[in-house]
């Protein structure tokens, strides 16, 4: 599952990237509602979290836009702003949930499965590469029929590296939304668990499917072209 978090506080995201990374989400962010309100619209998100006040475009700003495009993606507002008419605007406008800061990480995280939980909005949705399949209801990685077993960091690289098929994803694109703030950007982390993916990925003289380019990054793709 892949989440959206805009919000202006680096230390609100920098904690929510790296709890929500440790129960399976792929996180990307935006610092102002401007950019928010594109990713929104261009990154198949399956949730946001938005904040009220942001630069260039407020919350409710974003948050009308999204619903203008008959955009039903879940949206939670996650702010300091608890007025009763502030709460009244986000949820005329659609919003589905609204969490005041400070807030307890546990309380959110049920909030965001009971919404993806939803009925209306459970979707079995097959992503696949080749004979690589990934049922994102499930969370199963298959290939060839054959379910691997990867943990948890390989899990989060290979969904992330899905979503990019057929494109160079740099080390910084990598750190930035696999791996947490603190991650050092010179250790040979990330080289490790690709040779663990690709071990998993290549049993029984599989065709390899995560090309290098040297200098550039990884790619996920069927052949290795530039």
């Amino acid at each position: 599952m892949k989440i959206l978090i805009i919000d202006d506080e680096i230390s609100i995201v920098e904690f929510l990237k790296k709890s929500l990374n440790a129960h399976f989400f792929l996180v990307e962010s935006a610092t102002d509602g401007e950019r928010g309100a594109f990713l929104a619209r261009t990154g198949g998100y399956d949730l946001i979290l938005l904040d009220y006040a942001l630069p260039k475009m407020s919350g409710v700003e974003v948050l009308e836009e999204i619903r203008k495009e008959k955009n039903h993606i879940p949206v939670i507002m996650l702010t300091v702003k608890s007025e009763i008419e502030d709460k009244q605007k986000a949820f005329n406008l659609g919003v589905d949930d609204y969490i005041t800061k400070p807030f307890l990480f546990d309380e959110l995280l049920l909030r965001i499965k009971a919404l993806l939980k939803r009925p209306q909005k459970i979707k079995e949705i097959i992503t696949r590469l080749g004979d690589l399949t990934f049922n994102v209801t499930a969370k199963c990685f298959r290939r060839g029929g054959v379910e691997l077993y990867l943990t948890r960091r390989e899990y989060c690289l290979l969904e992330y590296l899905l979503r990019r098929q057929n494109e160079v994803v740099s080390r910084g694109e990598i750190l930035e939304n696999v791996w947490d703030y603190n991650a050092d950007p010179f250790s040979n982390s990330i080289e490790t668990h690709i040779n663990s993916l690709r071990r998993k990925l290549n049993q029984n003289n599989k065709k390899d499917l995560i090309h290098t380019f040297s200098g550039r990054g990884y790619k996920l793709a069927l052949r290795k072209t530039r």
